[in-house]
């Protein structure tokens, strides 16, 4: 009868009961020593992967920090066993408020006591649902990754509660490429190659894949010379998704889907082996493909809204022209009434791909403004001026 229900409210029941049954915050709290982040630190997921940047960051600032496994288990992914933070260490939490106390209920007994406790979250729209009130009280504090993200959460919030942008120090941690080059991809030398990843679990109406398709259909058409690779995280959750992405791409027999799981340091040499790398989504709440790519001076086309526009604009990106449509989602995770997201021009993509495929000089300046505005700022002084406000070094 539960599995019966409508995914919607069974995740209302969970939070609200977890919410119950979580341990609260201590209110008085001495500043912190260190810092502990947790989260799904062991997972390949935009969470995950925030996660391992601040930490990351954290360290070259020279504060200490320790990455903790926490957060919901997913079947057949392992997140770790949580440990106890170490003592006066402040807790900032990957994890998104409805799954916050579920979280916090994994972490061992008392490791809240005396701490302060930030929740950083991501979201996608520019409305917040009501559910993401249900880990307020569990938290001193919130950060999040853009503006756009802030907008959506302020509402929700009580007078008092301090909400900071923090946006993924990209710059302060940047993309490592292996050694890997085309040939062990088994992608060819010749072709103008266009790179687009998403992980399903993110949201196939949100990543928007099949707009992505259209606009290199209207680009290139059957072209063997202008290659699009769609790198799909989590596939192996979605059989029918990919298996529609399979078939587009059997028919125009100019698209390539790469399912493998990498490691980080491989995925990151499949972008470096990009000539464009193409996000047509409909909103992000960071963007860190794009972000990551620009890091790697590859030119980037993006839709022109949400939280990427925050760190990159069209001298340093070729921005996508789009309208803003109701949010929909078959998965129902957004949908949120009242919100919209942007539905991204594919012809207007397929300008940018066209004049960018056809123009080594015009990629690769578009490559190096790229960099230069992600290095400019997406480094690490927010975050430190947010560890900063709990208090730490004083």
């Amino acid at each position: 009868m539960w599995r019966m229900l409508p995914p919607g409210p069974r995740r209302a029941a969970l939070a609200y009961a977890a919410a119950w049954l979580a341990p609260k915050p201590d209110q008085a709290t001495p500043p912190p020593r260190s810092i502990a982040v947790c989260g799904e630190v062991l997972r390949a997921s935009g969470l995950g992967q925030g996660a391992r940047l601040m930490d990351a960051a954290l360290r070259g600032l020279g504060i200490p920090s320790v990455l903790i496994p926490a957060g919901i288990s997913v079947p057949g992914e392992d997140y770790g066993s949580a440990a106890m933070p170490p003592e006066g260490a402040a807790l900032v939490l990957h994890v998104n408020s409805p799954q916050l106390p579920a979280a916090l209920r994994r972490l061992p007994r008392g490791a809240l006591r005396g701490r302060r406790i930030v929740g950083y979250w991501q979201w996608e729209l520019p409305v917040a649902p009501a559910l993401w009130r249900v880990g307020v009280p569990f938290v001193h504090e919130i950060w999040t990754s853009s503006a756009f993200t802030a907008g959506a959460l302020r509402p929700l919030l009580p007078a008092g509660i301090a909400l900071r942008v923090v946006p993924h120090p990209v710059a302060a941690v940047p993309p490592v490429p292996s050694a890997l080059g085309r040939g062990d991809f088994g992608l060819p030398d010749a072709a103008v190659i266009t790179l687009v990843s998403l992980n399903l679990a993110s949201g196939w109406s949100r990543k928007n894949p099949m707009g992505a398709i259209e606009a290199h259909r209207m680009a290139f058409g059957t072209r063997r010379d202008r290659l699009l690779v769609l790198k799909i995280g989590h596939s192996h959750h979605y059989p029918n998704e990919v298996a529609q992405l399979g078939q587009v791409a059997a028919e125009l027999g100019n698209v390539r889907l790469e399912t493998r799981i990498f490691p980080i340091e491989d995925t990151h040499a499949l972008t470096a082996c990009a000539d464009i790398v193409l996000s047509l989504h409909r909103s992000e709440g960071f963007g860190l493909v794009p972000a990551e790519a620009m890091l790697l001076e590859r030119a980037v086309v993006a839709t022109d809204w949400s939280a990427n526009t925050e760190f990159m604009d069209s001298a340093s990106a070729a921005m996508v022209t789009y309208r803003l449509i109701p949010a929909a989602d078959a998965r129902g995770v957004y949908a949120v009434p009242g919100a919209m997201w942007a539905e991204p021009d594919p012809a207007d993509a397929a300008r940018h791909l066209v004049r960018l495929a056809d123009d080594a000089q015009a990629r690769a300046a578009l490559g190096y403004a790229g960099r230069a505005k992600a290095r400019a700022v997406l480094g690490p002084e927010k975050l430190e001026a947010a560890v900063k406000g709990l208090g730490w070094g004083t």
